[in-house]
């Protein structure tokens, strides 16, 4: 199953697939948050420029055509500020099994807006990409993120060592995975946080 390029929304966020016109304030919120962002994700580089974001916006279009990948720009309701990003992907087709990826703002943070976006990942996943499998990858010592995934019931698996190179450092990244029988589970409480 692949998903339309649709706007999906939540209790108080918007989220839909990324256009040219997102260039720019996709540009101000990574500029923001280059500080805390930097830490942890490679793309994240302190030279981080308007042609980065082109590339990113023309890349994700594209994932998006090919159903590889499926980024999400998130705003307010009233679209007036983006807020940040979150994505899912198949890792593996043949065994059902997909990722989620998430930032936001560094201003936004504290507010519940990563769990809000990644229960509203986990239906779609689930309910709609027929996923058996959801993984989140999370740097150690990102603590922020990884509350996201004790918030959301995620089982902690293990750590992958020194998986990726950020400013010169090697990261280990601690797996999270949640099961489709589990979310089933739950199915409703995720409904809450996603706000529908």
């Amino acid at each position: 199953m692949d998903l339309p390029p649709e706007t999906i929304t939540t209790t108080n966020l918007s989220l839909h697939p990324f256009r040219r016109r997102d260039v720019d304030p996709l540009l101000a919120a990574v500029r923001e948050s280059l500080p805390e962002l930097s830490q942890w994700l490679p793309w994240a580089h302190q030279g981080y420029t308007r042609d980065d974001a082109i590339r990113f916006v023309r890349d994700s279009v594209q994932a998006w055509r090919e159903n590889r990948a499926y980024d999400f720009a998130v705003t307010a309701r009233d679209g007036a500020t983006h807020l940040g990003n979150v994505s899912i992907w198949h890792v593996s087709r043949g065994f059902h099994v997909g990722e989620i990826g998430y930032w936001v703002r560094t201003d936004q943070t504290g507010k519940g807006l990563a769990t809000e976006v990644t229960a509203r990942m986990l239906q779609i996943g689930f309910e709609r990409l027929g996923m058996h499998r959801i993984v989140l990858r999370i740097a150690v010592g990102n603590r922020a993120s990884e509350r996201v995934a004790e918030k959301l019931d995620f089982v902690k698996e293990g750590v992958l060592r020194e998986e990726l190179k950020v400013r010169g450092q090697w990261l280990d990244h601690t797996v999270w995975s949640m099961l489709e029988h589990e979310y089933r589970r739950r199915a409703a409480e995720y409904a809450v946080f996603a706000g529908n």
